[in-house]
């Protein structure tokens, strides 16, 4: 999240348009890429950036092979205001960048900075490669992709607290604390695990562990809370994506749907194309999905909430069903600033091909799509004819795009061999961990890929009933569920024993 600009926050698909304006979706794999507007956090984010330092750390390429001397810049905020150099035994609190651009606003706002003031620490922030403006090489291409693995982003993270240890001259005794959210959140478990001698702690936030290549689960929990405000709510939904399906067969009915749903291509020939008509789908979906992950949490992607959906999808004045969920789609169009939705596949795999840093898919969209080619899978599908979202994007669908943007070696045995690979690795949900906390809200939906309950002491975990995506780190409010709150509160009390235990 990745991030930290990093809780963005996956789904696939890219909107193209012939005019300059922005054209990536932002919502992608369950992700948010686009740069957030500085209003849209004015309200969230109230602090000053004067104690924030912006530093660049030199890191190797490849930590892989010793031979390999190249090195690059890797960027890193810094906050001392709340260390307690007095004492000689404040912590160390690290922030974990993950699939997207890092921002200086998490180094004095969020959950983990009122922690950093109680207990006295040292905040970092560390950008994860080839994410932001930490560029290890000098372009995406797929080879040079090679080196962007979670893997290579562990030891930057374990290479990076060894050279702050040094820079400040912290002991054994200033105990460094991990904190990451969604992929970041992952990380921050992993790096506990694989490097348990230079971390003494991690908070995981929405973590997945489970790398699986069909998410099929994904799209079942948002029915599930969409469900919970309204029944009807998802079948309407359900009809209206029947009704989508209906009007495709005829050239009248798809002119409808271009004006409904603002599509950027004008309808001038049938629309027969299985892998466009599966792109229209999972972009509808995946648009409305986004309300669901990130609902009444304290993101700055939570602008529009499952009730305000509900009442539009079941508000039988709008019109039909698809006409109740045009709207739905283009009030989330309206508030990520797009102009029109992309449905051809092609003009979007040419898009996602763009190696370039100044390419709008180098927002995180091809990097992110890369490692999920790479290691992880976390496809969010929806293929039975029951499925209230329909059965136009399979597995299949998503694995033929790793293909057609990284090349034909990324096919389904690299994919099955990737994920066997990776959950073999970080132990998936048995994780080998010690002092991590594992904290998900109810109605994200990665919360099924990741460690929701334990019957092991030392493998404790927060399941919030309500909440969403990440929504415990973000800046508390007055009005935060009590639920929220008070996972807030135990989370601090965790922090506090990791170190009070250490101390005695």
């Amino acid at each position: 999240m990745f991030v930290k600009d990093g809780l963005f926050v996956l789904t696939i698909f890219v909107i193209l348009t012939h005019s300059p304006v922005k054209c990536i979706r932002h919502f992608w794999r369950g992700k948010h890429f686009s740069a957030d507007s500085p209003s849209r956090h004015k309200i969230l984010f109230q602090g000053t950036n004067k104690d924030v330092q912006t530093l660049w750390f030199e890191q190797l390429l490849d930590h892989n092979d010793p031979s390999n001397s190249a090195t690059w810049q890797q960027r890193y905020y810094l906050n001392d205001q709340y260390f307690n150099t007095s004492a000689g035994n404040g912590p160390v609190f690290l922030m974990i960048g993950g699939e997207g651009e890092a921002t200086a606003r998490w180094m004095t706002e969020g959950a983990w900075i009122h922690y950093a003031k109680e207990h006295g620490a040292l905040c970092f922030q560390l950008e994860h490669r080839f994410y932001g403006k930490s560029h290890p090489t000098e372009d995406l291409a797929t080879e040079n992709l090679a080196f962007l693995t979670s893997e290579q982003a562990l030891a930057d993270l374990a290479y990076f607290i060894e050279a702050m240890n040094e820079k400040f001259q912290l002991s054994s005794r200033n105990l460094w604390i991990a904190f990451g959210g969604s992929y970041p959140g992952s990380l921050a478990a992993w790096l506990r695990e694989k490097y348990p001698h230079l971390v003494h702690g991690a908070i995981s936030s929405s973590g997945p562990l489970l790398a699986k290549i069909d998410f099929i689960e994904y799209f079942q929990v948002v029915v599930d809370s969409l469900g919970r405000y309204s029944k009807q709510c998802v079948q309407d939904v359900q009809s209206a994506m029947t009704q989508v399906e209906t009007m495709l067969k005829h050239m009248i009915g798809q002119r409808s749907l271009s004006e409904k749903f603002m599509l950027c291509d004008p309808v001038e020939k049938s629309i027969s194309n299985p892998l466009d008509i599966a792109s229209l789908f999972e972009a509808i979906a995946s648009n409305f999905a986004g309300v669901v992950q990130y609902n009444k949490d304290n993101s700055p992607h939570a602008k529009i909430t499952i009730d305000q959906v509900c009442d539009v999808m079941t508000n039988q004045t709008i019109g039909a069903p698809v006409s109740r969920l045009a709207k739905v789609n283009e009030m989330v169009m309206k508030q990520d600033d797009q102009k029109c939705l992309d449905y051809v596949y092609d003009k979007t795999v040419q898009q996602m091909q763009n190696i370039s840093w100044d390419a709008e898919v180098a927002s995180g969209a091809r990097q992110w799509t890369y490692q999920t080619c790479n290691e992880f899978g976390f496809y969010q599908t929806s293929d039975q004819p029951e499925s209230v979202f329909g059965n136009r994007f399979p597995v299949e669908f998503f694995v033929r795009q790793c293909a057609d943007i990284y090349g034909q070696k990324f096919n389904t045995k690299t994919l099955n061999r990737a994920v066997y690979r990776t959950n073999t690795n970080y132990g998936a949900l048995n994780p080998a961990t010690t002092n991590v906390l594992y904290v998900h809200g109810s109605i994200d939906p990665w919360h099924r890929l990741g460690l929701t309950e334990s019957n092991d002491i030392h493998i404790p975990t927060i399941f919030i009933d309500g909440t969403a995506h990440c929504a415990n780190m973000y800046e508390p409010k007055e009005d935060d569920f009590p639920q929220l709150k008070a996972a807030r509160v135990e989370i601090n009390a965790y922090i506090g024993n990791l170190l009070q235990l250490s101390s005695d």
